[in-house]
């Protein structure tokens, strides 16, 4: 079998209010494949986007392990999760996390500086894709919720990364908006083998994806599209 892009093992979440210690999640085992696109759904609190910053680097786990490309990230200093989510992550944030002194080519061009990299095939192809040639010179503070969110998407596929974590990539957006975005967002990382896990509440968007996940209560369990079910993965 192929190595997981993303792998957790026996993980725990853990923080600390005052004197009492509150568990996000626990016991969790989960895996996602090279080229995968994963739905992660749960209800506000229930530790979701938690999961994302833990996979990322911007949170520790308090115990178990995460493995990154078969790599284990114990031990990773500062410099090494720098370098991983420079090169291989792309983030598309709740709330977009625009550089708004910059116009939109400018915030498209962010990664890919940060690589010594320059603008080629595929940022035209994100441009044409997501509609944005007509505003690449406009700031994005100028921009709708809607440009801008397909501007922060522009922005995490520009650098062609390995894995991509979306927190609610529609959820400040209306219905059809929202249906679009997320048909845009899972074509392109197709067409670049990126691997997709996306943190959402809705269940309309956890179906653009192949596998569908729900945690609750500290724990992770699969959703099977066949039964609708909600099956122990842990």
């Amino acid at each position: 079998m192929d190595t997981p892009h993303v792998a957790l093992k026996d993980a725990e979440k853990q923080f600390q209010d005052g004197k009492e210690i509150l568990t996000v999640f626990k016991n969790i085992d989960f895996s996602v494949q090279a080229g995968a696109k994963v739905a992660l759904t749960g209800v506000s609190g229930s530790g979701k986007s938690t999961l994302l910053n833990v996979i990322a680097g911007f949170e520790p786990l308090t115990a178990g392990k995460l493995l990154l490309n078969g790599e284990q990230t114990d031990n990773w200093k500062m410099a090494q999760w720098s370098q991983f989510r420079r090169a291989h992550l792309g983030v598309v944030f709740q709330q977009f996390n625009l550089l708004t002194p910059l116009d939109v080519r400018s915030n498209i061009e962010f990664p890919l500086a940060l690589n010594d990299l320059g603008w080629n095939d595929w940022c035209d192809h994100l441009v044409e894709a997501l509609e944005l040639g007509e505003i690449l010179e406009r700031h994005v503070a100028t921009l709708s919720g809607g440009q801008q969110q397909r501007v922060a998407i522009a922005r995490a596929l520009a650098h062609k990364p390995m894995l991509l974590l979306a927190d609610e990539p529609a959820g400040n957006l209306d219905q059809n908006a929202g249906q679009e975005v997320m048909k845009l967002l899972t074509e392109l990382a197709e067409q670049n083998k990126t691997t997709l896990l996306l943190v959402t509440h809705s269940q309309d968007w956890a179906e653009f994806m192949d596998a569908h996940y729900h945690i609750q209560n500290g724990s992770l369990e699969i959703r099977t599209k066949e039964s609708g079910r909600l099956d122990d993965a842990c």
